[in-house]
């Protein structure tokens, strides 16, 4: 659920090294960029959405880069909704918006929408379930490597019955540690309204390298989601694990 896991985390991983390539060039009015990965397991929010199996993504971005103003599609392969909870389909697809900019020098903002697209997900035809589809709205504040994040759902969450309102906190750096080298680190919080034995806090530490062909990762991720709300099909899918993830941008 989202490209935040695949593309967009490791490339905010190099916001500093795009940041200085822009102060040796000046970026294009508009900016078209493509991506394609690969992870060991997709992992959202900590919970994994390919039951603990790897997934292939791919996505495209547009920048208009004097307003700020960018919008985007990603795209992952994902078991949950069918292996998990007996729904249809194994693509998401996500389309998003927003802008960009500072608010006062050194300080950022990142404003936009996003929809989580599950085709032919057919999970409201499954008793206690409504469909996957989510519409959620975001804002993030940063500083340096560090930044703040808030989404709220406009609809229902990934499916959850009368969840309208649920919300999404999280923080984290990505500080350079060497040439070529991040350090990833992150917590959150999920809490779905309505169903609080479903809330949870999710943690990941972990390394993002350009290795120049592409841009890896590995991350150790963990939550302490109850077992029983979030085991599916047998597998615990926010169970600690470790994360690797290959990323080719062009």
């Amino acid at each position: 659920m989202k490209k935040l896991i695949l593309a967009s985390a490791i490339l905010a991983a190099f916001g500093a090294n795009v940041a200085q390539a822009a102060d040796a060039a000046p970026a294009p009015e508009h900016a078209v960029s493509y991506n394609i990965g690969v992870t060991s397991d997709y992992r959202y929010r900590g919970i994994s959405q390919t039951q603990k199996d790897p997934a292939l993504s791919l996505g495209v971005d547009y920048a208009h880069n004097p307003s700020g103003f960018y919008a985007g599609m990603w795209a992952s392969t994902i078991k949950w909704i069918k292996d998990g909870y007996g729904g249809s389909g194994n693509l998401e697809i996500d389309l998003y918006a927003g802008r960009k900019g500072e608010i006062y020098s050194g300080i950022s903002y990142d404003l936009g929408l996003l929809s989580y697209q599950y085709p032919n997900n057919k999970l409201g035809n499954v008793a206690g379930y409504a469909d996957a589809t989510t519409l959620e709205a975001y804002g993030q504040v940063g500083m340096g490597p560090f930044y703040v994040k808030y989404s709220h759902s406009l609809t229902n969450l990934f499916g959850n019955v009368d969840s309208k309102g649920s919300y999404y906190i999280d923080g984290g750096a990505n500080v350079d540690v060497a040439e070529g080298l991040v350090l990833n680190v992150h917590a959150g919080r999920q809490v779905i309204h309505n169903w609080s034995a479903l809330n949870y806090n999710d943690y990941k530490v972990g390394l993002t390298k350009d290795f120049g062909f592409a841009a890896g990762s590995l991350a150790y991720i963990t939550t302490d989601a109850d077992v029983a709300g979030y085991t599916w099909n047998g597998k615990t899918v926010g169970k600690s694990t470790v994360v690797a993830t290959l990323v080719k941008t062009f």
